[in-house]
C-alpha cells in the first residue's frame, strides 16, 4: 500500500501550486557515526487540519486556510473557519483528498534562525513557525527537506481511518494509487529554486551538513 506524508492542509495545498517547495523537521541528538535515512523518500501528501492555527501562516496566504478546508469531507459539513484556525482540536473529516505526491530532492541540516529566515519564500508559514509549531530552538538541527511535488490526474478521495490521526508522520493508505502525474514546477523553474535553497543552507551550514546526518521519522 502507498506511504502518505501527513502535513498541514494549507501547506498540502502550496506544495501542490508550486508555492511552497520545502517542508521542516525537528531533529534530536545525532551520531554522526551511525548517520540515519528518511523513512521514506517518495510518498502522497496526506493532509491535517489539527492544531492549525492561522497566526502561524503568513498573512499573504491567509485566503488559502478558508480552501484548506476543501482538502477534508466531512458528513455534517466544514467546519467552522474560526475553529479551524484557531488551533484547537477538530473533528476529524471522514474522507480526505489526496491531490499530489512528492519526492525528497535533497534535504540539510541547519542550526541558525537566520536560515530559516533566509528560506522564507519556500514556505507559506510565518518565520517562527519551526519555533513555535516544532518546539525547535537554535543550535538545535532542524532538518530542511527540499521536495518536488506531482499532481495527480484525478484527485481521490480516501475515507480517514482511526489509526490515521494517531500522532505519526506517516500513514498507509488503504487503497493503491500510483506515483504518475505532472510536476507543479517546470524543470527550469525547480532547478532555479533548488539551487537558491542550496546556497542558502549552505551559507548557514559552513561545514557542509547535507543527507549523511540528516533525519525524518
Amino acid at each position: 500500500m502507498p506511504i502518505a506524508f501527513k502535513e498541514w492542509a494549507v501547506t498540502v495545498r502550496a506544495l501542490a501550486e508550486g508555492e511552497q517547495l520545502i517542508t521542516l523537521r525537528r531533529g534530536g541528538l545525532q551520531q554522526p557515526s551511525k548517520p540515519v535515512r528518511l523513512a521514506h523518500e517518495r510518498f502522497f501528501l496526506y493532509p491535517t487540519f489539527d492544531h492549525q492555527p492561522g497566526d502561524l501562516v503568513r498573512e499573504s496566504h491567509q485566503p488559502e486556510l478558508r480552501r484548506a478546508l476543501e482538502e477534508g469531507v466531512w458528513s455534517d459539513g466544514e467546519p467552522p473557519l474560526h475553529t479551524f484556525v484557531s488551533g484547537a482540536p477538530l473533528q476529524q473529516p471522514d474522507r480526505v483528498r489526496i491531490r499530489a505526491w512528492a519526492e525528497v530532492t535533497d534535504h540539510f541540516t541547519v542550526h541558525d534562525p537566520r536560515c530559516v529566515d533566509a528560506l522564507s519564500p519556500f514556505y507559506v508559514w510565518t518565520p517562527d513557525y519551526a519555533e513555535k509549531r516544532l518546539g525547535w530552538r537554535g543550535r538545535q538541527p532542524l532538518h530542511v527537506l527540499l521536495l518536488r511535488t506531482y499532481r495527480i490526474p484525478r484527485p481521490v478521495t480516501v475515507k480517514v481511518k482511526d489509526d490515521y490521526n494517531v500522532a505519526h508522520a506517516w500513514v498507509e493508505l488503504a487503497r493503491e494509487l500510483p506515483f504518475e502525474g505532472t510536476p507543479v514546477l517546470s524543470d527550469a523553474e525547480f532547478e532555479r529554486a533548488s539551487e537558491e535553497i542550496r546556497g542558502i543552507t549552505a551559507a548557514a551550514s559552513p561545514e557542509g551538513e547535507t543527507a549523511s546526518q540528516a533525519v525524518l521519522v
